[in-house]
């Protein structure tokens, strides 16, 4: 199993890496750079967790506190790309800027930061503790929730977007099982490659709209 989930994660995180790249150097607007950027702090923050994880499985180190601190960076950089994802969705549909919207985003994303950043996470232990589990992920549940809810009203007006809102969807159903009860049931753990497919189909759905289709999101 360690080779084939090594395998995936050093893919998934090329991939993202690399498909960043290519959408930033072939942007042509601002919100194409904001589908390189999202694709990039994706990868990048996951590194932080998944490079710990494949170096665990070969090497004889204590990669606990590595870990513990890879899912912190990856908790905060995972928040941000949905802070991304609302901001492609304003320049891609040409939508304007609401403030209830903003608020609650901002509102969602500073409580899910502060949340994590309390030492009962026991990040350096690399902690499962589900109570901490739970309540860091309320708020991002939220702030998922509602964008999913974005992209679902506006699934008719373009095909290439239309399934995004699936993947956030399923992407959320597969990580709450992981986040609040991987601790008391490891396997549940096997849930992230799944949910780590819907992450690679959102930005292959970026690269492609950068790559291939008219510029029609100017903004």
């Amino acid at each position: 199993m360690k080779y084939g989930e090594s395998s995936f994660d050093i893919l998934y995180l090329l991939f993202a890496v690399i498909s960043g790249c290519v959408m930033l150097k072939r942007a042509r607007n601002k919100t194409e750079k904001q589908m390189g950027l999202a694709a990039l702090i994706l990868g990048c923050g996951d590194a932080f967790h998944l490079v710990p994880r494949v170096l665990n499985y070969f090497t004889s180190a204590d990669m606990t506190a590595a870990l513990g601190i890879g899912k912190l960076v990856t908790s905060l950089t995972m928040t941000v790309f949905y802070v991304l994802l609302y901001y492609i969705w304003l320049g891609y549909y040409h939508e304007q800027k609401s403030r209830k919207a903003q608020l609650f985003l901002y509102l969602c994303t500073a409580v899910r930061v502060i949340l994590c950043l309390f030492p009962q996470n026991g990040w350096l232990k690399n902690s499962s503790d589900v109570t901490w589990g739970i309540l860091r992920n309320i708020p991002f549940i939220l702030l998922g929730a509602f964008i999913c809810w974005l992209y679902y009203q506006k699934r008719g007006e373009s095909r290439r977007f239309r399934p995004v809102w699936i993947y956030i969807l399923l992407s959320f159903l597969f990580y709450i099982p992981v986040a609040t009860c991987a601790g008391l049931i490891p396997m549940l753990g096997m849930l992230m490659l799944p949910k780590t497919i819907c992450y690679v189909l959102m930005l292959l759905t970026f690269l492609q709209a950068v790559c291939k289709d008219p510029e029609r999101h100017s903004a």
